[in-house]
């Protein structure tokens, strides 16, 4: 429980969709996925991710889905007709605000224009491209399984038939220097995209590249000059750094559903492995879906409850939680959201503020917590301090 605070308003709520296959596996996922070994049952998992998402409504009644995003794994290997059948569910079984942002995630490798157009079709509205690299030799080393010429024909077919188009890219990558790293920025902006997602590679325990790195990594230094020019470059061609990885033509063009993530909103998560966080007058639940596709079908069939994990969030974890979400945005969050959708008191973090702002991580404005400079290049030294 919230001791004896409470919520005295419940924030916006998202849908995230889980699906847990590919065609192949990178090397660098630490994510739940798994590739695909025989036919893919569509029916089964749509069936499932309704029946979840049924088994769910009770925990939200009346509530209205703001955004949809369905990731994974590789969304796109289903079919446009699969999409279709999940979205017109889910439609009959919630109250989807008519202006929800739907965003389906999708690899180069998976690019057919029937195929998207049909995704459009179904509702789709906004596409995000897992492009990571311009560079064959890195694209080789990452283990994707698209090459250059494929990433370019997928963002231009695309941006013809979506609107909004979001291309990730990874930097920092084996042998890379700052002259490539702002190529493969280059190539992705001459695209004409609102949004770009620009990451560092990161070394995931539990991945091959956990337990044996690739050689060549950039040094840390070289890394930061790296993510230095990085964003110089995507700040030079009018995109705005809205959080740590994530730029925006325009304030309307930012990822809504992961904004509602960071602002500490909530989110129904359906899927094997899926994670989810609901808020009630009266406490903050975490859910998590059984994580193996097989173990999660097999629930779905016959004792739904069974898939679902649920789990009260303490109150003395929130004031950390929170702030590991809301820091990651440039612009911070009103400070009145705080208490709002945690149930406790600012004043409980009193010392906590004071210091972060004595060590120049934390802007002194009152109104908002908001990183400076320095927090946001010291995210993690900052996000410590409320732990």
């Amino acid at each position: 429980m919230l001791n004896s605070t409470s919520l005295t308003a419940l924030p916006p709520l998202s849908l995230y969709i889980h699906i847990p296959w590919c065609i192949q596996k990178c090397p660098y996922c630490d994510f739940n996925s798994h590739k695909i070994k025989t036919t893919l049952n569509e029916q089964a998992y749509i069936a499932a991710l309704l029946t979840d998402l049924q088994t769910e409504l009770p925990h939200f009644w009346g509530r209205p889905i703001e955004t949809i995003f369905i990731g994974g794994g590789t969304p796109s290997v289903l079919s446009a007709a699969a999409i279709d059948q999940l979205l017109s569910g889910i439609r009959a079984l919630v109250k989807l605000n008519p202006a929800a942002e739907i965003t389906l995630e999708a690899n180069p490798s998976t690019f057919e224009y029937e195929k998207f157009q049909g995704f459009k079709d179904a509702g789709i509205n906004r596409l995000s491209i897992g492009v990571q690299s311009f560079d064959n030799e890195k694209l080789k080393t990452l283990g994707r399984i698209h090459n250059a010429d494929e990433a370019k024909t997928a963002i231009d077919i695309a941006t013809r038939i979506f609107e909004r188009v979001n291309i990730d890219l990874m930097y920092a990558l084996p042998h890379q220097t700052v002259q490539a790293a702002c190529e493969d920025v280059r190539t992705a902006i001459s695209f004409g995209t609102s949004h770009i997602s620009a990451y560092q590679l990161t070394l995931e325990p539990n991945t091959p590249f956990g337990h044996t790195p690739p050689q060549g990594l950039p040094e840390e230094d070289t890394a930061q000059d790296i993510e230095d020019a990085v964003h110089a470059q995507l700040a030079a061609a009018g995109f705005e750094q809205y959080e740590t990885s994530a730029f925006a033509k325009h304030a309307n063009q930012r990822a809504r559903h992961n904004v509602n993530y960071w602002q500490f909103g909530d989110y129904i998560g359906i899927g094997a492995g899926a994670h989810g966080k609901l808020s009630h007058h009266d406490r903050i639940e975490r859910t998590t879906r059984k994580r193996h596709p097989a173990d999660y079908l097999a629930a779905m069939q016959t004792h739904p409850h069974d898939a679902i994990e649920r789990r009260i969030v303490p109150t003395s974890d929130l004031p950390f939680e929170f702030m590991m979400n809301a820091l990651r945005l440039v612009d911070g969050v009103p400070s009145a959201y705080f208490t709002e959708r945690t149930g406790v008191s600012i004043a409980k973090i009193s010392q906590r503020i004071q210091l972060a702002q004595q060590k120049g991580l934390l802007d002194s404005n009152p109104m908002f917590f908001r990183p400076t400079a320095l927090g946001r290049r010291f995210l993690n030294d900052l996000i410590e301090i409320f732990l």
